[in-house]
């Protein structure tokens, strides 16, 4: 039995990944025919069922930042988990703007470059999704950008204290997702909405939804 997750219902071998919980009913809601909790152990509501496609489909809550979600990963892994993509939202830091979708090309951490391959001089599967994923999103999501993120231990840190970057966004978790998914051998990649931006504010909560349904939309059609 996993350490954190307490499954009352069967994991499917495919899963959806979000931050927050209410995010995680949203979607089960919206993608799933009569979906059932399948876990609330710990806050990490997640949900079970079939989509209208007839395949059967997890909807986890990972929590708030890295070590969370690498934890409940490696417990979705130990319950049958092999392929899930992340569903979550970004700051930009350049030019995407709130709304836009970000798929991930790859994730560095908050303490400096990414990790390179010595050989292809690209970064290292802990820092990179699987490529597979990352294609199938692109082409389901013709309109959303394709970038690099940074994963920061705190969002709201002072702009000086930003490590030096060229990605194109800022989040929580994504890069310790994908190193405990290289760890783990399961297959993920990442879909973001762009929810911040320094000149631009928050995007709107039902502007946010629209949004975040669209990603999970893609996400539960490659999987």
């Amino acid at each position: 039995m996993p350490a954190r997750l307490k499954p009352t219902a069967p994991i499917a071998a495919e899963a959806i990944l979000v931050g927050d919980p209410g995010r995680a009913l949203m979607l089960a809601q919206h993608l799933l025919r009569e979906p059932k909790m399948s876990n609330h152990a710990r806050g990490l509501w997640g949900y079970t069922g079939e989509t209208a496609a007839g395949r059967e489909l997890t909807i986890q809550a990972t929590g708030m930042g890295g070590p969370s979600a690498s934890v409940v990963l490696a417990d979705l892994a130990e319950l049958g988990v092999s392929r899930a993509v992340r569903v979550g939202t970004c700051t930009s830091l350049g030019d995407l703007e709130l709304g836009d979708l970000l798929v991930v090309s790859a994730a560095q951490g908050p303490r400096g470059s990414f990790v390179l391959d010595e050989r292809t001089k690209e970064p290292r599967n802990g820092g990179r999704p699987d490529l597979g994923l990352t294609k199938a999103l692109e082409e389901v999501l013709p309109e959303a950008r394709r970038g690099t993120v940074v994963s920061l231990d705190s969002l709201y840190r002072p702009e000086r204290d930003m490590p030096s970057t060229l990605a194109e966004a800022a989040d929580m978790q994504t890069a310790g997702l994908l190193e405990a998914a290289a760890e783990l051998g399961v297959a993920v990649a990442a879909a973001l909405v762009v929810s911040e931006k320094s000149d631009s504010g928050e995007l709107r909560d039902e502007d946010l939804e629209v949004a975040a349904k669209r990603a999970a939309d893609a996400a539960a059609a490659v999987v």
